[in-house]
């Protein structure tokens, strides 16, 4: 068993074992993990705190306080009344869910100190995790964390996260005179959900407020909303929407033999530069179409490269400012001390300026149902370039799908060979180069509009071109490395799939993704699609919104994460 199929296997152990837990505490045989998300039936059911999402990192400890987390919020809350009491506001009813959830998690059973003990742990990692990724370096992150962790604190009778209690201190002085009343009813009303919800209502309102106050604090400082932030008030926006999710079996042909990947030939192999494949003269009507599409968009380049720069710069050393009045003692000036004794500014500092030494890059897929969105894609891809390069940063588009349609030519060698069984891939891979990392984006305007000549779109086999992107980004030199794969759907080749198992595909770029792991952040950017089944980080992409900002704030979400 290789160590991609051991690690499914563990995922797969830890979600069955958590939700037995959940069915056996709530009573509803129908709930079922898939996905990392809880399910009743087909139908998702919400997230009511951004605590908890499960990710693939989550231990078997963590796992479970998720899952007790969501059995006690089945089973202790009155799920009617919290729908007429909740506000309409985002960000105010992001808190009210919050809060709702810390009060389910105050009642445990008294028989059950073990699942207490798990919630606590769960809030814990969360905690973590949420100040480590730089959240609370934000006014309106760190205002967040703190009305987070004196709730639960107050509501359960626990203390707040050590590690960062003295970093909440002023923040929770400030929050006393207009929280105060309110937190004492939260605890005092724990059992309570309505007369709870009234001490919940007018703490939502109030720290909704102050968000809006920190926020218009940062837009008139001519600083852009931390992209970050939707991460936090992370309520279940899809509720009532199903989200497909990708289909991701297991191969019998790699799982029960053992074998490893295969590809039954790479003669007919190409990895080639996407103009080449366009007439000139289309290639600039569809620059035209690309640039009308652009426009429609109405974002700005600036804005966007701003948000990037605050998602992916880090300090960095930037050499010395002398003349100062404190600092380091500065060598060259002692002399200027001695003939002016009352000289002060003998002092200087290191220069420290935020540096984006990242480099990011966007594969995506180009089978043939990518055709519906490649306008939508192809406009987000194009923006997220030029903005990367003003951010600083580095920038490289490809592409991945076949030269053929049904197997091409591998197929009909493998036919003449007279059908061996298991041949492993049977096509022939095109990898597509829309934009090199060294090329700039005003060279490349012209090659970026091949994302729009439908004939490219044929099959896609995503595992390999995950490692060939990867490959590629470990030959350069930037620190930071981050893959964001665009794609609408499960790996598909039919010829592959005939000639070996349907899964076959699937199971391959699961491995793929977490053997790159280690030198690669990666990515799954769904088109219409939940990617989660392939990579541990994803987003789902709304193409329907045909302007604003929403789709590249979810792109931006992704580019955060630590």
């Amino acid at each position: 068993m290789t160590a991609g199929q051991a690690e499914t296997r563990r995922r797969n152990q830890v979600e069955e074992l958590c939700a037995a837990a959940v069915r056996a505490l709530s009573g509803d045989p129908a709930l079922h993990f898939r996905a990392r998300r809880l399910h009743r039936g087909r139908e998702p059911l919400p997230l009511h705190a951004p605590h908890l999402r499960q990710s693939a990192d989550d231990d078997l400890m963590s796992s479970r306080g998720i899952a007790d987390g969501i059995a006690l919020r089945l089973t202790t809350s009155d799920a009617a009344l919290h729908r007429c009491l909740r506000p309409s506001d985002p960000a105010e009813r992001g808190i009210f869910e919050l809060l709702e959830q810390f009060r389910v998690e105050s009642l445990p059973p008294a028989d059950m100190p073990g699942m207490r003990r798990n919630l606590r742990l769960r809030h814990l990692r969360w905690s973590l995790e949420f100040h480590r990724s730089g959240l609370t370096e934000t006014a309106r992150g760190l205002l967040l964390y703190t009305v987070a962790q004196i709730c639960r604190s107050r509501i359960t009778g626990e203390p707040v996260v050590e590690e960062t209690e003295d970093l909440i201190e002023a923040t929770r002085f400030a929050l006393a005179p207009s929280l105060g009343h309110d937190l004492a009813g939260l605890r005092r009303h724990r059992t309570d959900q309505k007369a709870f919800a009234e001490h919940a209502l007018a703490i939502a309102r109030t720290t909704g407020v102050l968000l809006a106050g920190a926020e218009q604090d940062a837009e008139n400082e001519g600083d852009p909303t931390d992209p970050r932030f939707s991460l936090v008030i992370d309520f279940d926006k899809s509720h009532g929407e199903l989200i497909p999710v990708a289909t991701a079996g297991t191969s019998r042909t790699l799982g029960e033999s053992g074998a490893a990947y295969r590809v039954h030939t790479t003669a007919y192999d190409r990895e080639q530069r996407a103009s080449e494949l366009v007439r000139p003269a289309m290639l600039a009507e569809l620059r035209e179409r690309l640039d009308r599409r652009v426009g429609r968009q109405g974002v700005g380049p600036g804005r966007l490269a701003r948000d990037l720069k605050a998602v992916l710069a880090e300090p960095a050393r930037d050499g010395w400012d002398g003349a100062q009045e404190e600092g380091l003692l500065d060598g060259r000036t002692l002399a200027q001390l001695i003939s002016s004794p009352t000289e002060r500014r003998i002092f200087r500092t290191e220069r420290i300026e935020p540096v984006a030494d990242t480099l990011v890059t966007f594969l995506i897929d180009c089978s043939g149902s990518m055709t519906a969105h490649a306008d939508s894609v192809a406009a987000l891809v194009d923006l997220f370039t030029r903005s990367i390069e003003l951010a600083g940063a580095t920038c490289e588009v490809l592409g991945f799908t076949t030269g053929a349609w049904n197997g091409g030519r591998p197929r009909r060698d493998w036919i003449r060979a007279g059908r061996p069984r298991h041949p492993g891939r049977l096509n022939e891979r095109l990898h597509l180069v829309f934009k090199a990392a060294e090329t700039p984006w005003r060279r490349a305007r012209p090659d970026l509009a091949a994302l729009l000549k439908a004939d490219l779109f044929r099959e896609g086999i995503d595992g390999e071109a995950v490692a060939w992107a990867c490959a590629r980004m470990r030959a350069r030199p930037e620190a930071r490395r981050i893959l964001l794969v665009l794609s609408d759907g499960s790996p598909m080749d039919s010829a592959t799939s005939l000639a070996n198992d349907p899964h076959y595909l699937d199971e391959h770029l699961r491995e793929t993704v977490l053997r790159e792991e280690s030198t690669v952040e990666i990515r799954g950017v769904g088109v219409g699609l939940d990617l989660s089944p392939f990579y541990r980080r994803s987003r789902v992409l709304d193409t329907s919104v045909t302007s604003g900002y929403a789709p590249f704030r979810d792109v931006l979400g992704l580019l955060a994460l630590r």
